[in-house]
């Protein structure tokens, strides 16, 4: 299945189905969905400051298969 883009609102609630957080890589401005509330690499933020990165990175998130990407808009 082609990935798609989708809005933060769709993922918001892909990732409460999925038990997924929004989750910054500990010392840099990389974003992902994480499971992992206590991760040594990945710390959970909040909803606003995930927006806020994904702005400022120019980026979108992408769905397709049941999976979530973030991707660079086009």
């Amino acid at each position: 299945m082609p990935m798609k883009p989708i809005s933060l609102d769709r993922a918001k609630a892909i990732a409460a189905e999925k038990n997924l957080k929004p989750g910054k890589v500990r010392g840099t401005s990389e974003i992902e969905f994480t499971r992992a509330a206590g991760s040594a690499r990945v710390e959970v933020i909040d909803w606003p400051e995930f927006e806020q990165i994904l702005a400022s990175k120019n980026l979108e998130i992408h769905e397709g298969g049941g999976f979530m990407k973030l991707m660079k808009r086009a």
